[in-house]
């Protein structure tokens, strides 16, 4: 990663200023050719994420300025193929700017949300015990950057959009719970 540090911005955390600022930014990130099929526009899944008490939307800070964006989701686990809605988070909407991947960025944003996941699970005392993802087959790089991040593949869904996913799930570390 040449030595740059990987932030979360819980763009529900700042004010109207900071959050036009941080938005201003994500309308600036690029897709990489073929990445729309996988992933939305990044300010489109941003104000989504806003507009919905559900969801936690981040922007990934790298380097002083943002490298992309994720979000975290409560109560909608099955979309990735989970069992159930409530025992994981729901991280969707994850993209790195086509300008920055490769640098594993997109890596340490993941192993990041679980611990944004792990936090508001413990002030919230709501129960989750980890973070579930679906990442399409077609996506190699994706797939092997989950399995670094601590992700471990929990079997084929075929309930995505664009194609057959694997849904892939990090467990919390017992220390972030204290």
């Amino acid at each position: 990663m040449n030595g740059e540090r990987v932030w979360l911005i819980p763009l529900r955390d700042l004010d109207a200023d900071a959050r036009a600022i941080q938005l201003n930014e994500v309308a600036q990130l690029q897709l990489s050719p073929g990445q729309e099929r996988f992933v939305g526009d990044p300010l489109r899944m941003a104000l989504a994420g806003l507009a919905e008490e559900s969801r936690y939307p981040c922007v990934i800070e790298s380097d002083g300025r943002a490298a992309g964006v994720l979000t975290l989701q409560r109560g909608a686990a099955r979309l990735a193929g989970w069992p159930d809605d409530d025992s994981a988070w729901l991280l969707r909407g994850f993209l790195v700017d086509r300008r920055l991947q490769g640098r594993g960025i997109g890596r340490h944003a993941a192993v990041a949300a679980v611990g944004a996941a792990a936090r508001l699970t413990a002030r919230r005392r709501t129960g989750e015990s980890g973070v579930v993802l679906s990442v399409n087959e077609a996506n190699p790089a994706g797939l092997a950057a989950y399995r670094v991040a601590g992700f471990t593949d929990h079997g084929r869904y075929d309930g995505g959009p664009s194609g057959p996913q694997r849904t892939m799930f990090r467990r919390f570390p017992d220390a972030t719970m204290r």
